[in-house]
């Protein structure tokens, strides 16, 4: 059976290192050349660029549903006012006098005085 290490490591035994102390070193046995450094940070700058467009756009529906929703108070302030004036044209003096149950009503035969 054969065995072969795929990481190797350096030792440190050259430094004055005390007991507990960490005395090997990882060294990566793939390098990296600088197109392929350069592939890497284009990648992460196209995530990162993907993660601050999709909060923008999350913010942008928010904008999207304030709008709606002032629209609609905008509309019902509108019938609110359109109400008020139906309300006070059916309610208008005129109108009670001329109404059925105010022609109904008979006058008071006498006053009373406390």
């Amino acid at each position: 059976m054969s065995y072969s290490r795929t990481a190797t490591y350096a030792a440190r035994r050259q430094q004055s290192w005390g007991r507990n102390q960490n005395t090997a070193r990882f060294v990566s046995p793939v390098k990296l050349g600088p197109v392929m450094h350069t592939i890497l940070v284009a990648l992460m700058v196209l995530v990162l660029g993907i993660i601050y467009l999709s909060q923008a756009s999350g913010s942008a529906t928010y904008d999207h549903t304030a709008y709606d929703l002032d629209q609609k108070i905008n509309e019902l302030a509108t019938k609110k006012a359109d109400l008020e004036v139906e309300n006070a044209r059916l309610s208008s003096l005129e109108s009670v006098k001329n109404s059925d149950v105010a022609k109904a009503m008979t006058q008071p035969q006498a006053e009373y005085v406390h």
